[in-house]
């Protein structure tokens, strides 16, 4: 196979888009199930797979993820909670890679988060920790080495990935080792993106697009898929889709010699 397909989706655990009512929009497992298979991807990082429940709960085997591995049986998977935490919000946590060729040495890494105070109505808050997780996976005789993270929204807590740049640069640290053709993907939650795309392309690694929106909720470019020299993309889209809150992100690669 000389040419591979990856896709980026951030599946807001299932709960559809409604402009109206976007917090209040029902949960549809099976539509973003639908919309992931449509593209018949090699590679599919996502994120948001599951919903958090109060008190941190985490339900095993996580239920999203099952259905998901059930209706894709032709993958190989990997998926893992952050760290368990009271403080869990009632969003979407849980990340997962699931591969058309064998995933190998999966490795899972806590990201920590900061003690910034946030207001969740009327209570004042921190943040609990975030996610990197990977594999390696060959393609085509090439291997490859696949990341997938989801940082925190520090805009939405009235500051910055800037001004906290601990988690972005934890991630960075895998980019500047990497040896192998590497891709990372995830939401970054970042709403400077050009700071996140300078950033990473220190270590030779460019994103597949940056122009247009993948996020319904304000008009920013939160997921990304980078890669190093290794890989070349041949081409990207960015599919608008009401499966989430998020778009999806498609890019097609080959491998550079």
């Amino acid at each position: 196979m000389s040419r591979f397909r990856v896709l980026q989706f951030n599946m807001q655990f299932g709960q559809i888009w409604d402009a109206q009512d976007p917090d209040g929009a029902p949960i549809d497992v099976q539509q973003a199930i639908d919309e992931i298979g449509r593209h018949e991807a090699d590679v599919i990082m996502l994120q948001e797979v599951e919903q958090a429940l109060p008190d941190g709960q985490q339900v095993e085997p996580p239920p999203h993820f099952g259905r998901l591995k059930a209706a894709l049986t032709d993958y190989h998977s990997f998926f893992s909670y952050p760290r368990a935490d009271s403080r869990e919000l009632p969003f979407g946590i849980g990340l997962a890679i699931f591969s058309r060729t064998l995933l190998v040495d999966v490795v899972r890494e806590d990201i920590p988060s900061p003690p910034v105070e946030f207001d969740f109505f009327g209570e004042t808050r921190t943040p609990t920790d975030r996610l990197l997780i990977g594999a390696k996976t060959a393609i085509g005789g090439h291997e490859l080495a696949l990341l997938n993270t989801h940082l925190l929204a520090f805009f939405m807590l009235n500051s910055s990935s800037e001004m906290h740049g601990a988690q972005r640069a934890q991630v960075g640290e895998r980019l500047r080792d990497a040896e192998l053709p590497t891709l990372l993907c995830g939401d970054f939650n970042v709403s400077n993106t050009q700071s996140l795309v300078d950033e990473y392309g220190e270590f030779g690694f460019h994103t597949v697009q940056q122009e247009q929106v993948t996020w319904r909720r304000q008009p920013l470019v939160l997921d990304h898929i980078f890669h190093n020299a290794a890989l070349r993309c041949v081409d990207h889209q960015v599919v608008p889709t009401l499966a989430s809150d998020h778009h999806v992100l498609l890019a097609d690669f080959e491998f550079a010699g």
